[in-house]
Order: C-alpha cells, then structure tokens, then sequence
C-alpha cells in the first residue's frame, strides 16, 4: 500500500513539473546506451559504426557512423507540430566539422527536416560559421531572395561569418584614399561600420573562432576581376582580432604577404595562407606568436576547410587539392581534367567534400574507394578520387559554397548566380544577384548562414543579398563544447531551439504550419545533408506535439 502510495505520488510530482503524462509522451525514444532500438514503439533503428557502451552515450566517428530508422507511420509529421529532444557531448578541440545530430530529408523533392551542427569552414576565403545550430523544415519551396543593401562603399564583400549573434562582412573599398572596412548587419539594409583596421583596400579573411574573431587584410588586385586597379597603394599581410565597437588589435604582421588568403580554425589553432606569391602558410599560437608552416611544393593554399581529420585546401596555382595533417602536406591532384587550372572554396554534402573549380565552373566530390574507417583519426594513404558533380549552367568559376536547409548552394562568375545541386550531375538556377551593366565578370564571393537564411555577397555592385526556403532558425553563437541538451520545436509557424533547457533561438514564418513534412525516406540520427556527426549523442524523443516550456526544462533536467 505505501509503495502504491509512494508511486501515485511521484505521478503527480511529475504531472505538476513537467505535464508529460503516458498518453502525451514520446512517438519514439531511442535511449542509444546499447543499441538503437525504439524503448517506447516499433521504430527500431539499425545501427552503423556506432560505439556504444552500456549506460553512456553512443559515440559517432563523424565518418560512416549513423542510425537508420525507416519511416513508420508515427514517425510521419506531415503538418503537425512536433518536438525532437536529445542529449549531445562535443569536443572542444576540432578537427572535423561536427555534422547533422537527426534528419529526414528527401533531397529529390527538397521536403524534410534536419537537425545539425554547422562548422562552414572553406566558404572561398572564410571560416563562415563555427559550432552554429541549426533547425530548418522544407516542402520543396522556391526561395525567397532579399537585397539586403551595400554595406559602406564596397565593390564586394571579401569575407562574411557570424560571430557573437551577428553578422560581419569585410569589404573591399576601391578608392585612392579608402580602406577595405568590416560591417555589422543590424538588420534589412542597416550596415553598421565597425572600423577599417588596416589602410590596404580589401578584408580579404574573416574567420569565426572560439579565441574570438578574427580578419586578415590584403591589397586585392580589382584587375583580377576585370575592373580598373584600386589606386590605394598598401599592402595588407596583416592580422587583427576584434575588441568590439571599432577596436581591432593586431596580432600578426606578414610584410611579404601582399594579402591574406584563406583562414581557418583546425586542431584550437588558427591558420591563413597567402593570396598572391609568394606562397605562405602560417599557424598563430597565441600572444601575437607565429609559426611558419610548409607549403605543398613550393604551391599557394588557398580557400582553407576542414574534413574527416585534416586541413584542406585549394590552390590558385594549379588546379590540385592539398591535405595537410599537421605537419605535413599530400597532394590530391587536380580536381577534374585539364580545364581546371583553379580551385576556390569547399562545402561538405551527405558526408563528402566537395571543391570548386575554375575555368570550367564544375564541383567535384572528394569519394572514398575503400570503406570509411570507423576510427575518428585521419587515415594516411589517397584513398580516393575526384567526381564530377557537374557544372553550373555555361559559367566558368564556381566561388562560395554552402548547405543550408537541407540543400547544396553555390555561387559563380561571370554572372553572379546562384544554383542549387539537385543530384547528378544537375544544377538549378535560381536567380542573377549581380545584374550591374558594362562589366566583363561579376561574382558571387563568399556565402554564410545567419538567423536562418543564406547570406551572400556580390561584385561589382557591393551588394549582400539573403534567401530563405522553407523555414529554419539557427543560433548565432557558438554551441558550447561538453555535454548538453537540445530541444527543437515546430509549434504552428514558429520554429525554436532549447538549449539546457532555455530559449536559444526562435523564428516565425508565415509558411512553417503548411509544410507538409511526409516523405518516404528513412530517419538517420547522426547523418544528413551535411558531415557525418563527430560526437556522442543519447536518449534522442520525437513528440508528436509542442511540449511547453517545463517540459523541455525538465527533460533537461534528466527528469
């Protein structure tokens, strides 16, 4: 009698904490301490090179790692809302990008949901984001392009991350007496001027880090893009970091680098290469401490990425890619035939690097000819080869890439459009950002995702241009590393995002209640559109409802 007593006590204890009542409780629950099977319904996942150990979280490679659960009738959102709860654990240190944590997502019919964590390293000369989260559901919606404005008097937008909740932009400014600035985006067409750190014309690299934000700065040559040369006659080779307001401190200076080239964050160091020769590389260790790094034969590094263990890069040079471990580098060879004389930026897609190219504007996918190694550690030998994922439109050069919303997006010259993979060898047109007359080349340079939409930037009109599909929210600042909880939420037509329990990001869009989510694909818990995940996840819950404010706060808690 007492121990009846004792458990209709704790009913109500959790009824008046948390409201997650037996007949409102999870359509699916795959706790991942053993295996991964359903505790509370019939949708069993297989799972692939995932590590498990009893009562832990199961670990994930970030390579073949994944759960695949076919896509039961309970597991069908349609146009409910819904809430997918589960745990993570990252590490701090990084040499991967971190990848989809759960997904359902047909990229024929663009219809689906993903849940990721974003690493957008290699967007042309940008490290665009870093440990962003991101919630976005699609129904094969045509996207929603805004001109965002010209930020100060750029030609172009060189550079863009996100940093701290908002958005940066590094122009380069082409007059006699103008410097190359770095922009805040305080919201549609309002710019705020963050200062110019440096007098040379352009801020050639911007890069997102836990250590903080940081630019490089370059005299960039205007003719390289068939515009006239930039009269202002500084050199830039010069690095800052970002104080806040208009105070930038510089922290490294490279008198024979004309201009900095590509920036990254690998292994809890920050990298950049050189854009014009000589060829450069070097690692910063702090306190304004610089190590000089080799180069692969004497060859420039460009666009810098970071995938499966190593440091990637393009080249200006030739149209190779570069692997770098640390100490050394390997030569890939070239992406493609002998029409690619240039590489320029990278992106990851369904767990492969992909590069592109210039001077036939084509994407290539870096595809592994032996099984992926369930080890988390870089493998030594070439172990695959460059596949053509086909070329955009009639244009010559491929620049900004990247995966937003469960799609694959790139950027070209010489009419600054935008495409979207649609599988193949196909790419779709979406829309010209750069429409200015009278010029030879136009170019969409760098791209990066913040508050939910896709961010690019133009040349020569300078201006930012933004594009939504379907809906997704993303938190602008950085996820923390260690354990924590997740909580996403489609409520009617606002998407959120809980992090341990509170509100990290919220979006409200018109269309998000009508999308109708049904597709036939298999759910896969740590893979996607994206990277494989690198991490540990456990006790991942799909409601078939909006769970209120204490729920998520005691789902948090453990309880």
């Amino acid at each position: 009698m007492h121990r009846q007593l004792a458990s209709l006590a704790l009913c109500l204890w959790l009824g008046l904490t948390s409201g997650i009542h037996a007949a409102d409780g999870p359509v699916a629950r795959w706790k991942l301490t053993a295996d991964g099977q359903d505790s509370v319904g019939k949708s069993h996942g297989v799972a692939q090179d995932v590590e498990f150990t009893t009562g832990q979280s199961a670990k994930f490679n970030g390579r073949s790692s994944q759960v695949t659960i076919p896509a039961t009738e309970s597991l069908k959102l349609g146009t409910g809302d819904f809430t997918i709860s589960l745990w993570v654990d990252t590490a701090e240190i990084l040499d991967d990008d971190l990848g989809d944590l759960i997904s359902q997502f047909d990229s024929e019919s663009r219809t689906g949901f993903h849940l990721s964590l974003r690493n957008n390293t290699g967007v042309t000369s940008s490290l665009a984001n870093y440990r962003q989260l991101e919630f976005g559901i699609d129904a094969g919606t045509e996207p929603v392009f805004t001109d965002e404005g010209r930020p100060g008097n750029a030609v172009f937008g060189q550079s863009m991350a996100v940093h701290d909740g908002k958005l940066y932009v590094g122009t380069c400014e082409a007059g006699k007496d103008q410097a190359g600035h770095v922009f805040r985006f305080d919201g549609p067409g309002q710019w705020t001027d963050c200062g110019s750190p440096d007098k040379a014309n352009s801020i050639t690299a911007i890069a997102d880090t836990p250590d903080g934000l940081f630019v490089g700065s370059g005299k960039y040559r205007l003719g390289g893009s068939s515009l006239a040369e930039s009269e202002n006659p500084h050199f830039g080779g010069r690095i800052f970091k970002y104080l806040g307001e208009k105070t930038w401190e510089e922290v490294g200076h490279f008198p024979a680098m004309e201009a900095v080239g590509g920036m990254t964050y690998y292994k809890g160091k920050l990298y950049i290469g050189s854009l014009y020769k000589p060829a450069a590389f070097q690692r910063y260790d702090g306190d304004k401490t610089w190590t000089e790094m080799p180069v692969p034969n004497g060859k420039r590094v460009e666009s810098l990425g970071v995938f499966n263990g190593y440091l990637w890069a393009t080249g200006y040079d030739e149209g190779h890619v570069y692997r770098f471990d640390g100490e050394q580098w390997t030569d890939l060879g070239r992406a493609g035939d002998e029409e690619t004389t240039q590489t320029y930026a990278f992106a990851t897609y369904k767990g492969m690097l992909q590069v592109a190219t210039w001077r036939a504007a084509k994407v290539y996918a870096w595809e592994r000819q032996s099984p992926p190694s369930a080890t988390a550690g870089p493998v030594d030998a070439i172990d695959g080869l460059w596949q053509n994922r086909g070329r955009l439109g009639e244009e010559l050069e491929v620049m900004g890439m990247l995966i937003h919303n469960g799609s694959f997006y790139a950027g070209t010259l010489p009419l600054a459009q935008i495409y979207r993979y649609d599988g193949g060898e196909t790419w779709t047109l979406l829309k010209q950002l750069d429409t200015t007359p009278d010029v030879k080349y136009r170019r969409l340079w760098t791209m990066a995702e913040y508050q939910g939409k896709l961010f690019s930037t133009t040349l020569p009109s300078g201006h930012i241009w933004s594009m939504q599909t379907g809906a997704c929210v993303t938190t602008d600042k950085q996820f923390p590393p260690g354990r924590h909880h997740i909580a996403a939420q489609r409520e009617k037509d606002t998407l959120r995002l809980y992090v341990d329990g509170q509100l990290a990001a919220e979006s409200k869009a018109g269309q998000a209640s009508s999308l109708d989510l049904t597709n036939d694909q298999p759910w896969r818990i740590g893979a996607g559109s994206g990277d494989s995940f690198n991490g540990k996840l456990n006790d991942v819950q799909v409601f078939r409802r909006a769970l209120s404010i204490p729920e998520i706060r005691a789902l948090a808690k453990g309880e």
